[in-house]
């Protein structure tokens, strides 16, 4: 947190939708396995699976995945507080 007791969300990963997206290739950004990822996923269904895991999470639906314009938004995920501990320790990554 800064001093006003706003997070820095500067500092938090950040996860956009191709990463994880099934139909995409490593080459169009997809960064996880065919089998773990998912069909389309949005910015808004990764909020909610963070919120589901209890992490916290900031979306940012202005920004753009640097390789394709047209896929608008992205989600920024804090998995370490700033003193190195996990917001979830079930979540290591």
């Amino acid at each position: 947190m800064m001093d006003g007791g706003v997070p820095n969300i500067k500092k938090w990963v950040v996860v956009y939708p191709v990463y994880i997206n099934s139909k995409k290739t490593i080459a169009e950004g997809r960064r996880i396995s065919v089998e773990k990822g998912c069909e389309n996923p949005t910015c808004i269904e990764i909020g909610d699976c963070c919120s589901h895991l209890k992490l916290p999470f900031a979306i940012e639906i202005d920004k753009a995945y640097p390789r394709d314009f047209m896929q608008v938004g992205r989600v920024r995920v804090l998995l370490k507080r700033e003193d190195g501990s996990l917001c979830n320790p079930a979540i290591p990554s």
